[in-house]
């Protein structure tokens, strides 16, 4: 349907280009605007301005609606987007941007890969070849080999839509499924995409539980966006997504752990801090000894059992015996599949 005229009016004839150009002057100088209000300052049809908003959302335009208390719909940026100024990156800025791409390969397949490519595809547009060509070469250099990482091409729409959702606050209901247990729904808001160990995890509080939760992306089985809005609470940290977690996970109490290494691994302990309240302490047969208070029992096995046979878990007693347990089951499959 035709948008209605004002008598004698004549329509606007222009290009697309400047058409969105308008739109977006309209929107960064105002409040916001109705799709009738922009049918009308643009005379065009209320099909050719909603094309016309997708475009410019497309774009990457921060634009939101939000339905008015009469019923009708507000069209806007986030509040302060049109102060924002022009971001420019310096030559070394950009090392670090390239080099950071490297860890990220892990989201193959995602609306985010798309998002980088897209960003990367604006920073070559603006550079000389030559330079482009260096840093290519630089983060190809410093790409990462992952031992495993999990695939979430099959999940792009579903990854999309749970990217609007957190953008715009937006309440969504999932279908999850976890580990060994049967598939449960969740009405979630979602505060928090999280990054680890080359896996996405969504953090947010699920209202039937009353609580926050982390989900694994991989098992949630689908995603439907609600017209329902949510605060993020302004005291949300995603540390409190997992607590005193030595790694993700957070599944029991907080216990002192205590753990020696020997001589032959001890620097390699000794160069990185494996959690923020460590205490290291030297040997004097050249072994290192490693403290720190952590919860999450299965997480903490499994860091140290890649450090087998140059390891020892001195306590607590619990988390030795399930090590010790674990060894001795590990023992008897490698001797089972050989017959021994």
């Amino acid at each position: 349907m035709n948008a209605q005229r004002k008598p004698g009016r004549i329509a606007k004839k222009y290009s697309q280009a400047a058409r969105l150009h308008d739109l977006i002057r309209i929107l960064e100088t105002r409040y916001g605007a109705t799709v009738e209000e922009l049918v009308e300052e643009c005379q065009v049809t209320r099909r050719t301005i909603y094309r016309d908003l997708k475009a410019i959302e497309e774009a990457g335009y921060p634009l939101i609606s939000e339905r008015q208390d009469d019923g009708q719909v507000l069209y806007s940026f986030i509040t302060g987007y049109s102060k924002i100024p022009p971001i420019t990156f310096s030559l070394e800025e950009l090392m670090t941007l390239y080099l950071c791409r490297g860890q990220l390969e892990f989201l193959q397949g995602t609306p985010f890969q798309d998002d980088l490519e897209a960003i990367f595809t604006r920073i070559r547009s603006s550079m000389p070849p030559r330079s482009v060509a260096h840093l290519e070469r630089l983060a190809e250099a410093s790409a990462p080999r992952f031992l495993g990482f999990k695939d979430y091409s099959g999940q792009h729409q579903l990854l999309t839509d749970l990217r609007q959702a957190l953008l715009k606050q937006q309440q969504v209901e999932i279908k999850y499924r976890p580990a060994k247990r049967r598939k449960t729904s969740y009405q979630v808001d979602p505060y928090t995409l999280l990054f680890f160990k080359n896996a996405l995890y969504l953090g947010g509080y699920a209202h039937n539980r009353k609580a926050l939760r982390l989900f694994a992306i991989e098992r949630i089985e689908s995603l439907a966006l609600s017209s329902e809005r949510f605060e993020v609470p302004e005291d949300y940290s995603s540390a409190a997504l997992t607590g005193a977690a030595f790694g993700l996970i957070d599944d029991g109490a907080s216990q002192p752990v205590e753990l020696q290494f020997e001589q032959e691994i001890s620097h390699l302990i000794r160069e990185r801090v494996w959690h923020p309240q460590q205490q290291l302490e030297e040997q004097a047969d050249g072994s290192l000894i490693l403290r720190f208070d952590a919860a999450g029992d299965k997480e903490i096995l499994s860091w140290i059992y890649s450090f087998i046979p140059h390891v020892r878990v001195l306590g607590p007693e619990s988390l030795r015996q399930q090590f010790i347990d674990g060894m001795t089951r590990g023992l008897a499959f490698q001797k089972r599949e050989q017959g021994v």
